[in-house]
């Protein structure tokens, strides 16, 4: 897949020629790997709005399969920056708080911070609409935010609310003084109670707006450890703890290892032997990925401090029918 960008009057225009690996892929599934950033909802109202054009033609319907060489092309409108007021009553469900820092809870689909093709409300807008000005260390168009998490990911976020705090907690993510623990409903029964996956992380060669498992020396280093909560037939439930922070680390580790996330949009392929959800299941509208546990020292006194977050509603509706429909016999 090779990607060109231009202006128009409008905004600008993205350009992707469809990869051989691509033929008789739906656009709406092209898309979602492309921008990975956006949501497969998103997506589909830019079809529907005429933003998307398949070999010069608008198209028409999100499920239309692509032709290898075909160009797609994405006019995405003049970036902007949400005011207070675009946010409605939407508020940040905040975890803890002091005049140094803050821990919020994200719900899956709201942004961590806006992006070049991205709209409507984030994290960092939110943040600013509640606290005020923030540092923004990370970037002028991510005000307090210290780490992200990915759109459809829940869980915990921290916000830096001063400087010298905000430069503080930056070391502890970058020298991996925090703790992180992620809990994940993944395809396959693991064979092993806990393992290992180090691996290095990159782009992929095949779909350049993914990450993928690189040949060592060709990426990022990258570590994740995991343990097995409980097991179903045909399925795992996962607590994750990744050593190292890459883009999509723990989603692209897990499908690395034949166990990738029930749902993810990007990096879903099972595989045909994989055990199926039944038409009744509970199937989450995005990755099976939550950020329910961290662990970080205060950047002023010192202490170590421990936060959870309960796995949302979606994902323990979904647990809740794998102890139903896939118990280990």
């Amino acid at each position: 897949m090779t990607t060109r960008s231009a202006s128009s009057g409008q905004g600008e225009v993205r350009r992707l020629v469809v990869p051989i690996a691509a033929e008789g892929e739906r656009l709406d599934r092209f898309l979602v790997a492309a921008f990975p950033e956006l949501s497969r909802t998103r997506l589909q109202e830019l079809v529907r709005g005429g933003a998307v054009r398949v070999a010069g033609e608008p198209a028409l319907r999100s499920s239309r399969l692509l032709v290898a060489d075909e160009v797609v092309e994405i006019e995405f409108a003049p970036p902007s920056v949400a005011r207070d007021e675009d946010f409605g009553d939407l508020e940040l469900s905040v975890v803890y708080e002091d005049e140094w820092f803050a821990i919020v809870d994200k719900p899956a689909g709201l942004l961590s911070h806006p992006g070049n093709h991205t709209v409507g409300p984030s994290v960092s807008g939110l943040a600013r609409k509640r606290w005020g000005e923030l540092p923004a260390l990370q970037g002028e168009d991510r005000p307090g935010i210290v780490h992200r998490l990915d759109v459809g990911t829940s869980g915990l976020m921290v916000i830096g609310r001063e400087q010298a705090a905000f430069e503080h907690l930056l070391a502890q993510f970058r020298e991996r003084q925090v703790e992180k623990t992620y809990y994940a409903i993944v395809h396959r029964e693991p064979r092993f109670d806990t393992g290992w996956i180090e691996a290095p992380i990159g782009r992929s060669p095949r779909h350049p707006d993914r990450m993928s498992v690189v040949p060592a020396g060709e990426g990022r280093e990258a570590a994740t450890y995991y343990e097995v909560l409980e097991r179903f037939e045909g399925f795992g439930y996962l607590a994750c703890r990744p050593k190292t922070g890459r883009t999509h680390q723990i989603r692209v580790h897990l499908a690395h290892v034949d166990h990738p996330l029930v749902a993810d949009p990007l990096y879903r392929r099972a595989g045909p032997h994989a055990a199926k959800l039944a038409a009744d299941a509970p199937v989450p509208t995005r990755q099976a990925l939550h950020a329910g546990g961290l662990v970080l020292t205060h950047p002023k006194s010192g202490e170590r401090l421990t936060f959870e977050s309960p796995l949302p509603a979606d994902l323990a509706a979904l647990l809740a029918w794998l102890r139903a429909h896939h118990a280990k016999k």
